[in-house]
Formats: C-alpha cells, sequence, structure tokens
C-alpha cells in the first residue's frame, strides 16, 4: 500500500508541477516538459518558444524559478533546462496553446481551427487534427474537428509517431478543451515498404572478329557447312 502511494504522490506532483510552469511560461510559449530523476537530483527540460523570458538577465528568472519549485514541490536538486523549439507549428503543445489563445480572444472556433491546421499543415506535417469540444455556440456541448493529411488512431504509430497537445481555453460560456495532434514529417509508417532496386549486372564486351593485316584484305567468314574459298 505505501508503494502505491508513493506511486500516486509523484503522479500528482508530475501534474501539479506541469501546472505550475505552464502559467509561468505562458509569455514565453510552453511547449512540452519532461521530468528526470537522476543521480544527481532531479533533471527539469522545459521546451518553450521564447527561452529568453523564462532565463532572464544573467540568469536570474531561473534561478528565482528553481528555487520556487524546490519549496514548493520538494525536488531533490532541481536542475532545469530551457530548450528553444526551432518549429512551434510543428510543436502539438505549443500549437494547442496557442489555439487556446485565440479562442480567450475572441475569433470564431470554426476560423481558428481552420487556420491552426493550415498552419501546420504548411509546416510540410504530414498530417493533423484539431479537436475543440464545449459550449463553441451554445448552451448545449458539442466536439468539432477538423482534420487535414494523414492521422493514426490506434497501434504503435497512434501511440509512439503522433505527437499530441492539450490545453484549455476559458470564455464565459464555460472552457473549452483544445487537442492538436501533429505527425511530423520524418515519420515513417509501418506499412510504408521501399523496394530496393536490383544492381545491373555489367554488360558483356562483344566479340571482335579476327583483325587483318595492315596491307591485306579481310579474310571473310566461312560459309555455314562448308569449307573456306580457294
Amino acid at each position: 500500500m505505501a508503494s502505491e502511494r508513493k506511486v500516486i504522490q509523484e503522479s500528482m506532483r508530475r501534474v501539479l508541477l506541469k501546472d505550475f510552469l505552464v502559467q509561468e511560461s505562458a509569455r514565453a510559449g510552453f511547449g512540452g516538459l519532461d521530468i528526470q530523476r537522476t543521480p544527481m537530483g532531479t533533471r527539469v527540460t522545459l521546451v518553450c518558444e521564447r527561452p529568453g523570458i523564462i532565463i532572464g538577465r544573467r540568469g536570474e528568472l531561473i534561478k528565482q524559478l528553481t528555487q520556487e519549485i524546490q519549496s514548493r514541490f520538494q525536488l531533490d536538486n532541481p536542475q532545469i533546462e530551457v530548450m528553444e523549439e526551432r518549429q512551434p507549428a510543428l510543436n502539438a503543445q505549443l500549437m494547442a496553446e496557442k489555439l487556446a489563445g485565440t479562442l480567450e480572444r475572441g475569433w470564431h472556433f470554426r476560423r481558428a481551427g481552420h487556420s491552426t491546421v493550415r498552419r501546420i499543415m504548411e509546416a510540410n506535417a504530414r498530417g493533423c487534427q484539431v479537436i475543440l469540444s464545449g459550449k463553441l455556440t451554445g448552451e448545449r456541448h458539442r466536439t468539432e474537428r477538423f482534420k487535414a493529411g494523414t492521422v493514426k488512431y490506434c497501434g504503435e504509430a497512434a501511440l509512439l509517431q503522433i505527437d499530441k497537445g492539450f490545453s484549455q481555453a476559458r470564455l464565459k460560456p464555460g472552457v473549452i478543451g483544445v487537442n492538436v495532434w501533429i505527425m511530423r514529417p520524418t515519420v515513417k509508417l509501418p506499412d510504408e515498404v521501399h523496394v530496393k532496386g536490383v544492381a545491373e549486372r555489367p554488360k558483356a564486351a562483344p566479340e571482335e572478329g579476327p583483325v587483318a593485316e595492315e596491307g591485306t584484305a579481310p579474310v571473310p567468314d566461312a560459309p555455314a557447312g562448308g569449307a573456306p574459298p580457294s
């Protein structure tokens, strides 16, 4: 029972830490989080679009953030590493955050959904899907999907090769859930088989007939089934 409680507490701590870092890095563009336990402590890798806002001048903001995480979440020697997302249009979490912000600014959900899908596909993604669920137009809950390209829903391709992001748009009628799925351009699906070409054999050199000596006439070939002419 003690081990089960420990697992539950660790999972709750990770969820609360993610919510805290999402709020702290909202201006920098939150793109993902990875927490790893190492012999030296806890390494937190934060992916964002503009890392300079998190780091601050001479690293002052990142030091304050590290101290606050250690005191609030009781992590062992936390070390925060900030990475820049060089392709923000292919980061599902970052696009979900941007779409949620767009809805909060008053965009119509159809316009925002189609605009997000178009931006992702213009970044050469193989496929993407945007799912909006909540009170989109009235008092009743509904779900709208915007899809383009190839998207896998089951199997190894759906688990390992699709980047998924989730965010929430808080509006006056209620909260709208935003799900973004992206299949990156470098993904190779299991059903894609490439057959290598068979190497061609080198052609044999053509056989040359007897070469006549200089100043003499060429010797004619012997007729079939007979002796050469006298």
